[in-house]
């Protein structure tokens, strides 16, 4: 006999300890498996009745929380850690570490300059807590958003007093061990638990195995794990077929189910398989191959030119250690060492700006997603319709109105103990509306087959007092048809030939023209000598039709203009529905949607992947179809070429919203589907989701911006520097005041997250394109060197740093050089924000918002005071003449005309900007 375990660490269960394996914990589930259930309650301290409230905290507090670690963001000095893990950084670490040797190594002792430690030390200080902190209140403000999205489970606790036990609702992460949970269809099993009851229960294994298929458990042990001799488990292929143990993170298909709680969190084996299975990394998404590719883009960019410059430098210098120095710093103008905290500010606002439109973000990057996202693919129900269905009518097999099928309806719909859908609902409403007529209290239940997607039926076996049984069962038209064999006429009863078969699918077809959705009800009376107590789909045949349901979803008011906006934004809407494709082509027309003619899920079905990518171009209406044929329309949309988003809320929608680029579920959805979205609607409608895709454009315009500006007069920057290493005597800047210079650029940078983006840009989906941005910075870097090598021209002739040169040795005119390009090539690189931000003209038909103007405008007043400040010698600034600053005002002019005309023709030959 299995001992109690004594209590230990937090966020513990009670069947392994510390430090388990895999193979462990699956030996002692195996083993609770094999023990009767009476052995179970008493080894885990529970009662068939469930746990008290009291009890349950005790629990709770004593043993930790019922979640998986891999869910939570790193404790805040690993954030800090990883804010400084990026290769743009690291440069700037290399080159501060061979600047304080060079130091050393050069100077005196008592001559040590730290100003380049400390600038670069200040760059790596500013880029790194930047993005710690973004990254930080990011991870807080996730977390705060999908506690708005809770998953629950249903537990039966037990009252103090001698009282039936009570169902409610909790927080999966507040089971224990030792509850009652009870499973139906669309619930995540919340914990390991080993089950007590069940009925007609399957479970698909998908998040474990990879097996699409479900399997069907029992309270009853069908398979066991096998044992070797030292008494280890033969692999989880044995434990996953233990046929009375369910595991967390699968999910409820059909039937239902109680079971006890025998391990949570991190002794669960999906706990156990959280280091190599659950917290593996990511498939990366567009964005992070986007970001990728442009961060190696710059990277081979730097080098290239930093080995020039430092070859330039040296053969006409002649002085090699000040070379390597000056083409470091060359590196670090070129480094982007702001763009993991630009990325996760805008990440972060985006995440925020959505919330408030009532769209929570389970994960950051698929902001981006949202807004390149050119696809959105929907069910029907819910989302074109108001999700409140009617029943509007009960016929028999001619269309006359027959209260006997709603009475057939009632007993199906009442004893089925599954997730109730809406029409079920609607049938129960309507009974009860009509009375006591129409219940027929004197059946009893026996059992039931529960629905699912590829019957799309659903049968309930009942049983009078007389001890006659009868199976009521009501789906799909021609899913029902398929089991039928005879019609109700009247008190008669007569074979459905082919002739009665055509006319009844006629019939359902006129009802679905109207807009309405039918189901059939059909029934059959057990002969004494099939009689029994546990049926199979097998069962489901010779049935008689019995009549008609009509039940009506009325198009939501708000559907068309959210269409219709969607398409402005370049978003194409396709259905993805198993209803009916006439309901649904009527449907689609009212709400503005041109359905086309439908691609149903046989004709799928028997397509292969290339047929399939062609399909998909010229359909809007996908119906009847099963989950993993919405798997694959997603797909091959995606395979030809778009970025797919799928909105859905059912456990059939699972597979698609894990298949898509961004799934999206809403907070009333199945268990399952929210677990598996990327993104959650608080509210299900189309209108939410276009707002949440013009803040993504925004999110990934803001991004983009940064991307473009700083490559481009990054690039103008080095190549003005190769044709000044080329031509003067000496650096047009030494190295620390090109880094203070790129230190002051950057922090003018940090408010470009709160930028506006011009409507046109938001009107198009937007991907990553590293080639765009190669081609921007070759069209537009060079514009800002033209004005640099005036500038040269201008101090070496007109302000006398040629003159100072020849009569002096150099040093004066190398004060004069450097403080004058410093002045222009600051004041330049940031005023050039507010031309390569928009690509309409700035200031007259586009403004930057208030922080990138204030932030811009300090940048050029400090390039301004620089010079003329108390520590402008220590920094290797000179004053020059105040008549500098109409020549520079002159400059700035001529630049900014100049990339206006660049720009002009950039979008006349690309048509695009950025």
């Amino acid at each position: 006999m299995t001992k109690n375990l004594t209590p230990r660490k937090r966020n513990r269960g009670f069947i392994a300890a510390p430090g388990k394996t895999g193979d462990q914990i699956a030996f002692r589930l195996a083993h609770e498996a094999l023990l009767p259930q009476e052995e179970t309650f008493k080894r885990l301290r529970s009662q068939p009745e469930g746990l008290t409230s009291a009890e349950a905290a005790q629990r709770l507090e004593q043993y930790g929380r019922n979640e998986v670690a891999h869910d939570k963001p790193p404790h805040a000095l690993i954030q800090l850690l990883l804010a400084f893990k990026n290769p743009f950084v690291m440069v700037l670490i290399a080159l501060a570490a061979i600047s304080y040797v060079m130091d050393i190594a050069m100077a005196a002792p008592d001559d040590q300059d730290w100003t380049k430690v400390i600038i670069l030390a200040s760059m790596i200080g500013v880029s790194g807590l930047l993005r710690f902190w973004q990254e930080y209140r990011s991870a807080k403000a996730a977390e705060k958003l999908k506690s708005l999205v809770r998953n629950t489970a249903t537990v039966q606790r037990r009252p103090t007093s001698p009282t039936v036990p009570l169902r409610m609702e909790v927080p999966m992460t507040e089971l224990v061990v030792g509850d009652i949970v009870h499973l139906q269809a669309g619930d995540m099993v919340p914990a390991d638990v080993r089950l007590l009851e069940s009925r007609d229960l399957f479970i698909s294994q998908a998040v474990l195995t990879g097996e699409a298929l479900p399997v069907e458990k029992y309270d009853t042990l069908g398979s066991v794990a096998a044992k070797s001799a030292d008494g280890q488990t033969d692999g989880d292929a044995g434990l996953l077929d233990l046929s009375n143990a369910c595991f967390m993170g699968t999910n409820v298909v059909s039937g239902t189910a109680r079971a006890v709680v025998v391990a949570t969190g991190t002794d669960t084996y999906f706990g156990s398989l959280a280091r190599n299975v659950v917290s593996h990394k990511r498939i990366e998404t567009s964005f992070d191959k986007g970001v990728n590719s442009v961060s190696w883009l710059l990277i081979r960019f730097m080098l290239v030119m930093v080995p020039i410059v430092f070859m330039i430098n040296g053969v006409t210098k002649g002085d090699w250690m000040s070379a390597l120095t000056f083409a470091l710093a060359v590196a670090v103008g070129l480094t982007p060492e702001m763009l993991p905290m630009i990325v996760s500010a805008n990440l972060a606002k985006g995440a925020v700006a959505m919330a408030r439109r009532k769209v929570v973000v389970k994960r950051l990057n698929s902001v981006q997603n949202f807004g390149a996202m050119d696809v959105l693919c929907t069910d029907k129900t819910g989302t074109l319709t108001q999700d409140k269905i009617i029943l509007e009518h009960h016929y028999d097999v001619y269309g006359d109105k027959d209260e006997t099928t709603l009475q057939l309806a009632w007993l199906n719909s009442f004893h089925q103990s599954g997730m109730k859908n809406l029409m079920d609902i609607a049938i129960v409403e309507r009974a009860d509306e009509l009375g006591e007529r129409v219940k027929l209290r004197h059946y009893s239940k026996v059992d039931e087959l529960p629905f699912d997607f590829e019957r799309r039926r659903l049968s309930v076996i009942l049983q009078e007092q007389n001890g006659q049984q009868l199976m009521v069962s009501k789906g799909a038209v021609e899913e029902m048809l398929a089991v039928c064999s005879h019609i109700q006429d009247g008190d008669d009863v007569r074979v459905l030939n082919t002739e009665e078969r055509a006319r009844l699918l006629r019939l359902s077809q006129e009802f679905n023209a109207e807009g309405y959705r039918v189901l059939v009800v059909a029934t059959r009376h057990i002969p004494s000598d099939e009689r029994k107590n546990a049926y199979q789909t097998a069962d489901e045949k010779g049935l008689v039709a019995r009549g008609f349901l009509t039940f009506l979803d009325p198009p939501k008011d708000s559907a068309a203009p959210a269409i219709k906006a969607l398409n402005e934004y370049g978003v194409t809407v396709k259905v993805l529905t198993g209803d009916n494709p006439i309901v649904t082509a009527k449907v689609c027309r009212d709400v503005g949607l041109n359905p086309g003619k439908p691609l149903l899920g046989p004709e799928i079905e028997a397509m292969d992947d290339v047929a399939l990518c062609a399909a998909v171009k010229r359909t809007t209406i996908f119906a009847k179809l099963t989950p993993l044929q919405k798997s694959r329309v997603v797909k091959a949309l995606q395979a030809n070429g778009h970025t797919v988003g799928f909105l859905g809320d059912g456990i059939n929608d699972a597979p698609a919203l894990r298949d898509a680029d961004v799934g999206i579920s809403v907070d009333s959805g199945a268990d399952i589907a929210k677990e598996t979205a990327d993104i959650i609607l608080l509210e299900k409608s189309l209108m939410v989701l276009e707002e949440g895709v013009i803040k993504g454009r925004e999110t990934f315009g803001n991004i983009l911006k940064y991307l473009n500006m700083t490559a481009s007069s990054n690039f103008g920057n080095v190549f003005s520097v190769l044709v000044a290493s080329a031509w003067l005597p000496w650096e047009p800047m030494l190295a620390m005041q090109l880094l203070l210079q790129n230190l002051i650029y950057d922090l003018s940078q940090m408010f470009l997250p709160w930028d506006k983006m011009d409507p046109d840009f938001l009107k198009k989906p937007r991907k990553w394109e590293a080639g765009n941005i190669k081609r921007f910075m070759l069209w537009l870097g060079p514009t800002s060197s033209v004005f640099d090598i005036t500038t040269y021209i201008l101090l070496w002739t007109v302000f006398g740093a040629g003159a100072a040169y020849h009569m002096h040795g150099g040093d004066g005119g190398q004060l004069i050089m450097n403080t004058g390009w410093f002045m222009e090539g600051l004041i330049s690189q940031t005023l050039v924000v507010h031309m390569l931000r928009t690509r309409k003209i700035p200031f007259l038909q586009s403004t930057a918002s208030l922080p990138v103007l204030l932030s811009t405008s300090a940048a050029i007043a400090i390039a301004c005071y620089l010079p003329f400040s108390p520590i402008a010698s220590s920094l290797g600034f000179i004053q020059l003449d105040t008549s500098y600053f109409w020549w520079l005002l002159l400059t700035m002019a001529g630049y900014l005309a100049l990339t206006q005309t660049v720009k002009t023709i950039y979008i006349k030959r690309y048509g695009q900007w950025f």
